[in-house]
């Protein structure tokens, strides 16, 4: 690099700072890089050091002294090219810088040169795990959460309170009376690795595809609109950073351990060494034991442990002097690609699964990792011979990474994705914008009709008393081929079955039988709708009451709903508009299921003719508060309009239907308003 010339020099830097932004962008906003940290960091190395060898280059706009930006101004997760959803802002009172880092033990020790040369002392570090999340920021006043941000763009960012206080580690109210009048606490939003798996697996389950590490999923989930879908996402939380007014501590350790007695989550991780040497020992167990941790982390943050020293070494633009984070370099391993399968899922996309030479990895044996797509294999340029490296993300999931060029044999061939359903032999689709190739024949597809009765008969569905295996047999004996099929089986039929008796028979119809309380969302969702979860379908089910008023919906009446964009809203259109599904709803109504919302037992019509929206976190949950209205004779709609009577309001409301309600109008009143209305 030092014999470049000042000109090629320019050139590399205008080329790095945008491809650096353009990954922050991906990074922070989508929460979809498409590179690993590691080869970030090589890249934002490289420019930080052009920049030092030529400062006349230097800009303030520069990615090496600016902070990525989490503000949220992209689609929504579910699809949707229209609807982008915002938040409102706040600035930070203090400027929320992002951490510098390195892989290298040598600048680690230049680290520790460089502060024990400021304080003129031997020097305590504060050694903590480094999570794998998203920052948060929460201020409390007196006690009490007033509000939670994102990191934004350092000086401000999104305000998530409502989304904040669904995380139940997050207390609204501090214990005991010690803590200062007003202070910032900081930290970092994570998802655990069961609950990044469950929210996977949801995911694959509609066609949407699923996070790339648990970091994206944590990201993705704190900016959703719906704080009831946040609350189901399995979010936690750790502390690690206090800030504010003449804080009566003397170290960072002495702050963190105040803060757990106030009842808020910390790392019981964390460790205060006396040496660098004892640094490079906590990092040696972590680089090994991490692995058993049940969250992601990327490293190690090391942290000098006095305040004041901490105020003598100060910031830089972008990070502080007086901590920096050892990054772990990402696991990966090579090995040969021996061929590529294509698997029909249930509502018939087609996913091409890597089959490898079996390579240990983390801990385990890898033999197959997903390549999700064709536009993924062929961003790769993946021949089948190849030599590719597999790493896991977020250290659960194998994926590969990269293709070895120079290891690529005479013999690689190129893969050749399928034209046809693997299964069925039907041509296949591929929806304009959508990166999966479907199979249309759902109605006549084998895997796809077992698939749909295994959803069908699910737990979070209409939780039948059943199996895969059942459903294959029922099938292959032709007794079963559209979902209302179960509800005509007979005793006779079951007991012809390999290995079935009369009480296994007897227990199938008995739990058939009690299937047809499900309530209409769970029955809704059954019906196997591509790219309706199961959150969203108690969002549909709640908004229209009925399947007849889904059936009848359009596109603009369906995506008024939060969480619904273009792209399910045309899902379930198609799907009603197949006869075969309607025919089939009909069907499963004849044989008892619900298709209707439950009334809600009226109370007294004190609310009469009063639209209500809902908005906010109560003392009981939203859903308790619109049953509420509704038994005094209230409705409840999910958007302010012109027709809106009152805004209920709990603590932390949307921004954005605060602002409709003051531009038209409505009256905005709170929990206990709204009761002494009914009173």
């Amino acid at each position: 690099m030092s014999k470049i010339t000042k000109s090629a020099a320019k050139e590399r830097i205008e080329q790095l700072r945008k491809e650096i932004n353009g990954h922050n962008y991906n990074y922070y906003v989508l929460n979809a890089p498409v590179i690993s940290d590691f080869e970030f960091d090589l890249m934002l190395q490289e420019l930080a050091s052009l920049e030092k060898m030529f400062p006349e280059f230097a800009s303030p706009d520069s990615p090496t002294v600016k902070v990525g930006s989490d503000i949220a101004k992209a689609p929504s997760e579910s699809g949707n090219e229209r609807k982008v959803f915002e938040f409102a802002t706040r600035t930070h009172r203090y400027p929320m810088l992002s951490l510098g880092n390195t892989y290298s033990r040598e600048e680690l020790s230049e680290f520790s040169d460089r502060i024990a040369k400021t304080v003129q002392e031997p020097c305590c570090y504060s050694c903590e795990l480094k999570f794998d999340g998203t920052a948060i920021c929460l201020t409390y006043k007196n006690g009490r959460l007033a509000y939670a941000v994102t990191r934004g763009d350092g000086v401000k960012g999104d305000d998530v309170t409502a989304n904040m206080l669904t995380i139940k580690s997050i207390p609204q109210t501090l214990a005991g009376d010690s803590y200062p009048d007003e202070f910032e606490i900081r930290g970092e939003i994570y998802m655990p690795f069961e609950a990044f798996n469950r929210l996977n697996a949801e995911r694959e389950e509609i066609d949407e595809r699923p996070f790339a590490n648990p970091r994206n999923a944590a990201s993705g989930s704190l900016k959703l609109q719906d704080s009831g879908e946040v609350a189901t996402r399995g979010l936690a939380c750790v502390l690690y950073h206090m800030l504010g007014e003449n804080l009566p501590f003397s170290t960072h350790s002495e702050a963190i351990a105040a803060a757990k007695s106030w009842g808020l989550p910390v790392s019981e991780h964390s460790r205060v060494v006396d040496s660098i040497e004892e640094v490079y020992n906590y990092i040696d167990y972590w680089d090994t034991e991490r692995r058993k941790l049940p969250f992601p982390i990327d490293g190690i943050v090391i942290k000098v442990n006095r305040l004041d020293w901490q105020k003598k070494l100060g910031y830089t633009a972008k990070s502080p002097r007086w901590a920096t984070a050892y990054k772990f370099k990402p696991d990966r391993a090579l090995t040969e690609l021996l061929s590529i399968d294509y698997q029909v899922g249930r509502t018939g996309a087609i996913t091409p699964v890597a089959n490898l030479d079996p390579v240990p990895l983390s801990g385990t044996i890898v033999k197959r990792a997903s390549l999700h797509n064709k536009d993924q294999m062929d961003l790769l340029d993946i021949r089948i011979g190849d030599f590719v490296y597999v790493e896991k993300g977020g250290e659960i999931i194998p994926k590969i990474t990269e293709v070895d060029l120079a290891k690529r044999p005479a013999h690689a061939t190129v893969p050749v994705f399928p034209r046809y359903c693997p299964d069925c032999g039907a041509e296949l689709v591929r929806d304009e914008g959508q990166a999966k190739h479907y199979c249309p024949n759902s109605n006549n597809c084998p895997v796809q009709i077992k698939s749909g009765f295994v959803h069908f008969i699910s737990r979070k569905a209409m939780d039948i008393l059943a199996g895969e295996a059942t459903i294959d047999q029922l099938y292959e004996k032709g007794y079963i081929r559209h979902l209302s099929d179960l509800y005509s089986l007979t005793k006779e039929q079951l007991v012809s079955l390999d290995g079935w008796k009369d009480r296994s028979a007897e227990n199938l119809l008995a739990s058939l039988e009690k299937s047809k309380s499900v309530p209409f969302n769970r029955v809704f969702y059954a019906l196997g709708i591509r790219h309706v979860g199961e959150a969203n379908a108690k969002l549909l089910t709640a908004h229209f009451g009925s399947i007849d008023a889904i059936m009848a919906a359009d596109r603009d009446a369906l995506v008024q709903i939060d969480e619904v964009g273009d792209i399910m809203a045309d899902s379930i259109i198609k799907w009603f508009a197949d006869p075969v599904n309607r025919e089939q709803v009909e069907k499963l109504r004849a044989a008892g299921l619900k298709f209707e919302q439950e009334k809600t037992k009226k109370v007294s019509n004190t609310l009469s003719g009063g639209i209500f929206v809902v908005s906010g976190v109560f003392s009981v949950s939203r859903d308790e508060i619109k049953q509420f209205i509704e038994s005094h004779g209230g409705k409840t709609t999910s958007s302010v309009s012109g027709h809106t009577s009152y805004l209920v309001t709990g603590e932390a409301p949307g921004a954005e239907k605060l602002k409709k309600a003051e531009k038209l109008g409505t009256k905005i009143i709170t929990e206990e308003q709204l009761r002494a209305l009914v009173e």
